[in-house]
């Protein structure tokens, strides 16, 4: 009881992270779907017209666009902060 379970096992972590990661990708598409549909689909039915395909892939492209822009952006500032991570361990 000298302090062992203050650190986690390197295995377990990486799998929280990894199962993290899954859990933010399926928010970005629920989020991207939710949003795409709501703006593009007017009535549903049995087929997509060419107008309301044209509008979901446009849609899509747009939010992975700017879902990777703010991504980059946030990498950019904290390579710039340094690694804080290390500083509170």
């Amino acid at each position: 009881m000298d302090g062992q379970g203050a650190t986690a096992d390197p295995q377990l972590q990486h799998f929280i992270e990894i199962e993290s990661q899954k859990q933010r990708f399926q928010q970005l598409v629920h989020q991207m779907t939710e949003v795409c549909w709501e703006k593009c689909m007017d009535k549903p039915g049995p087929k997509l017209d060419s107008r309301t395909e044209m509008c979901f892939v446009n849609c899509v492209e747009r939010f992975i666009d700017t879902s990777q822009f703010i991504l980059n952006r946030l990498e950019q500032t904290q390579r710039s902060r340094g690694p804080l991570s290390e500083m509170s361990a």
